[in-house]
């Protein structure tokens, strides 16, 4: 079983790449069919196979030969691995495939912040959405209670946090950041938002400190912030009660 819930992963990280290269250009993600990006020629099944046709065809166009990113392959594996560690921690069922749909648009996201400094609101929106029908699948069906109130809580606390942030830096975080952040303070609650919040930043500072004294990025360079709030967010939601108990406990 955990070989086709790996297979499945690296086919849909197949798809994720066709999102991140057509989401910011507004373009459909059915049509036109899977073609090269450089040549423009149509692409045929044998093409496309994960992972497996970027070795074969060695890392290039099989029309054009011209090199293919090593995007690609690394977030097909990527999104693979993560899917197959989610089957050996929670099986399949309804948080397997919540947590498929979380990760999937986090890893677009993620992608899109990087190479193109945008996060898409229909993006966002999708999260909260999907969440929000995941909680409700949650009360219904087995009885989890939904702390709305909470939720509320850390919305309100993470998005006038960042927008202080943004009028401060006047524009040096984007509004996408805000939103994105909303949308996990509405998820974690309070105090989780919080050490995500903490964590974004520690997360942010170390990578963009490494960033400068390697010189791939200069000091005028414009680094995405949206993937460090990911990264937070993804320590604290699976990490988070146990970090916040440890610190507590620590302090008394």
């Amino acid at each position: 079983m955990a070989i086709i819930i790996f297979l499945l992963g690296i086919t849909i990280g197949s798809f994720l790449n066709v999102c991140i290269y057509r989401i910011p250009k507004g373009e459909s993600l059915v049509f036109p069919s899977s073609h090269c990006i450089k040549c423009n020629t149509p692409l045929k099944w044998y093409n496309l196979i994960p992972i497996i046709s970027f070795i074969l065809q060695k890392g290039r166009c099989r029309y054009c030969r011209e090199a293919i990113s090593l995007q690609y392959p690394v977030l097909e594996l990527l999104t693979g691995i993560i899917l197959t560690i989610l089957y050996f921690n929670i099986g399949i069922n309804i948080d397997f495939i919540y947590y498929l749909f979380l990760f999937s648009l986090l890893i677009i996201i993620t992608f899109i912040d990087i190479k193109h400094q945008i996060i898409p609101d229909g993006l966002i929106l999708s999260i909260l959405i999907g969440t929000i029908l995941y909680k409700s699948i949650q009360y219904l069906l087995f009885d989890v209670p939904i702390n709305l109130l909470n939720g509320l809580i850390g919305f309100i606390i993470s998005s006038l946090f960042f927008l202080i942030i943004i009028i401060v830096s006047k524009g040096g975080m984007g509004g996408g950041d805000l939103k994105l952040i909303g949308v996990f303070g509405f998820i974690l609650g309070f105090p989780e938002i919080i050490l995500n919040i903490f964590l974004s930043f520690i997360i942010g500072g170390m990578v963009s400190i490494l960033l400068l004294a390697f010189k791939i990025k200069g000091r005028k360079d414009p680094i995405p912030f949206g993937p460090f709030i990911i990264l937070g967010f993804i320590v604290t939601l699976f990490w988070g009660t146990c970090i916040i108990s440890w610190y507590i406990n620590s302090l008394f």
